[in-house]
């Protein structure tokens, strides 16, 4: 069956277009009220079931968040509150908290005239599909409201940030801290503006804090992880050691080095998976996706470690590294779990997990990831109608033939649909750089063609 409305993310759209409208927040939140806690219900002791939502710092997040507190309260959910909190905390403090489920208003690293709402379990992991699933068909059911005395009740949760700031530094080794190093750190107007500059520099360094004044609007503008060129700016401006950049809803992590260079979260990755291999506490092996740069991959064999490619979205690399028993993997675009921190991808706690290697061994960034040499890669996105299939298509089938064979092995082709944007990206890497962009233009301008 497929979904309707959820994504590989939770449900994201534009801002009052369905299905991004308070009434189908409040639809939504009642359905979830029901699925989430059915399984709850006879370790609920007769309680009602709780469920924490979180945001981040878009203007409509006020109205989608009054819309599933409306939702929930009515299915006789009681809501607690967090403000602004990045996703990786609603994850946490779902755990901690011992509630029912944590639900997270944010569209990431969009822009501000969009949003979304995703979930997650008791456990602070992403749903799977199938509870997915029964949400949507619980949507096409009326709203019961639940009696009187059975409503829900709302309740903010006063210290939210605190305990999550105090989670965070809890993954940094108790040896360890960050005195004498100058750190630019990128919030991206977002849910961390008042978070991730407290945590590092609660450990010791010197923190420069940019991209921490939002005001409903400038989520993401020309900043954060999806802009890292305004962090590679301040860190050559104000000399530090290393600039670290979240997203919006603080889950995706980017890094500059001191000369401004930019590190992905295939160079990430890479870092985290050094150190531990070298320290003996990598278990098992990496998992990356079918964007993670080949150079990435063949640096990684050249260390030792297994590797294998999930399908594009954090919740498929978890799902691999629970089937392989790993704990290392994460995404070219930064998101990057380590299973042994925390349940979910967590920019803090992965730029922790890298400032870990770099102290411990003594190196700057870009001297500890040099042997990470990323091959080209060009990624065109082609703005398709919802609903556009590349199923079946032989132009652009024919397309991505000539181009692997131009590569002659040295290259790979991967097409694929966004999962929350009506996108078809298109990627080619290889040794050549102007072969490598010459045919991700010709697949590009196949796939216009085709659809129009």
């Amino acid at each position: 069956m497929s979904r309707k409305y959820f994504g590989t993310d939770g449900v994201r759209g534009r801002v009052g277009e369905p299905p991004i409208t308070p009434d189908f927040a409040m639809r939504l939140g009642y359905a979830a009220g029901k699925v989430l806690v059915a399984a709850e219900h006879d370790a609920l002791h007769g309680e009602h079931p709780a469920v924490l939502i979180g945001k981040d710092t878009r203007i409509s997040g006020y109205m989608l968040e009054s819309a599933l507190q409306a939702g929930l309260t009515a299915a006789g959910v009681d809501v607690r509150l967090t403000g602004p909190m990045p996703t990786p905390g609603v994850a946490y403090l779902t755990r901690a908290l011992r509630l029912q489920a944590g639900v997270v208003i944010s569209a990431s690293h969009n822009p501000f005239e969009d949003n979304g709402i995703k979930f997650f379990s008791a456990s602070g992991t992403k749903l799977p599909d199938e509870v997915e699933l029964a949400i949507e068909a619980a949507l096409d059911a009326p709203m019961q409201t639940a009696a009187s005395k059975q409503l829900g009740r709302v309740k903010r949760v006063d210290d939210a940030a605190g305990r999550y700031i105090e989670f965070c530094k809890s993954t940094f080794p108790n040896d360890l801290d960050l005195r004498g190093m100058r750190i630019v750190v990128d919030c991206a107007n977002g849910a961390g503006y008042h978070i991730a500059p407290h945590v590092f520099h609660e450990l010791g360094a010197d923190v420069i804090a940019i991209g921490n004044a939002p005001n409903g609007f400038n989520i993401n503008k020309d900043c954060g992880a999806t802009h890292p060129e305004a962090l590679a700016r301040a860190v050559r401006q104000h000399r530090a050691d290393v600039g670290i950049a979240l997203d919006g809803d603080g889950d995706r992590l980017m890094m500059v080095d001191a000369a401004g260079v930019i590190m992905d979260g295939d160079k990430l990755v890479y870092a985290i998976a050094r150190y531990r291999k070298e320290s003996g506490s990598l278990q098992g092996g990496v998992v990356g996706t079918q964007m993670t740069n080949l150079g990435t991959e063949q640096a990684l064999k050249a260390l030792g470690c297994d590797f294998r490619r999930a399908k594009v979205g954090d919740r498929y690399v978890l799902e691999l590294l629970q089937q392989e028993g790993w704990l290392v993997g994460g995404e070219s675009s930064g998101h990057i779990l380590c299973l042994d921190k925390h349940t979910t991808g967590d920019g803090i706690v992965s730029a922790l997990q890298v400032l870990t290697a770099l102290r411990r061994s003594g190196q700057g960034l870009a001297d500890y990831t040099r042997a990470c040499a990323i091959y080209p890669q060009v990624l065109i996105n082609v703005r398709v109608d919802r609903g556009f299939r590349l199923d079946g298509q032989a132009e652009i089938a024919e397309a991505v033939t000539t181009a692997e064979s131009e590569l002659a092995g040295e290259g790979r082709v991967v097409l694929r649909a966004s999962g929350t944007e009506p996108l078809i990206r298109v990627m080619v890497e290889g040794r050549d750089d102007f072969r490598v962009r010459q045919a991700a233009e010709r697949i590009a301008e196949s796939v216009r063609a085709v659809a129009g």
